[in-house]
């Protein structure tokens, strides 16, 4: 069996979840189903309404309650938090072990790293398990344990940004 393809979105700059996105309607327009789950946006962005309408082909998980960021949390609440990103872990690896789509994004797991929230050893366990499935990560640190397993590493820099109206 052909293994899948790991890529990663990664950088300072703003644009890692859009290029993940472009990733997945590129696969869904072609017929192919894509999973996204998203880790520490809260609820989910303001624009997982219109995803959601793009079901069945790609499918929408947030498994975080909270509103607020993150780290604006109470130690009580992160804890919380923490909990429900670890039900959001568990569900990657039963979307990989069932093969249930042909793209599984995982939205800033790489935050989970590099806030201790998930270790490193257990992302590359989960990588392994993919099979024939294409994952893209997205975060903002990259470190060299986890750059090296990857097929195609993308550094997003912005140099203007401008907010859509």
């Amino acid at each position: 069996m052909e293994k899948g393809s790991l890529y990663i979105y990664t950088g300072e700059g703003k644009g890692k979840s859009r290029a993940a996105l472009g990733r997945a309607m590129q696969v869904a327009m072609a017929g192919g189903r894509v999973v996204l789950i998203q880790f520490l946006k809260g609820k989910g962005p303001e624009n997982s309404e219109f995803l959601r309408r793009l079901e069945p082909e790609l499918k929408v998980f947030c498994f975080e309650k909270s509103d607020e960021n993150f780290e604006e949390l109470s130690e009580m609440r992160k804890q919380d938090e923490i909990s429900n990103i670890r039900n959001g872990i568990g569900f990657a690896k039963k979307v990989l072990s069932t093969g249930e789509c042909d793209l599984l994004i995982l939205d800033e797991v790489l935050g989970l790293v590099e806030k201790g929230i998930l270790e490193t050893e257990d992302l590359k366990n989960l990588l392994e398990c993919r099979g024939s499935m294409d994952i893209i990560l997205t975060g903002i640190n990259l470190s060299d344990e986890i750059c090296v397993l990857a097929d195609e590493v993308s550094k997003i820099e912005t140099v203007k940004f401008k907010v859509w109206e």
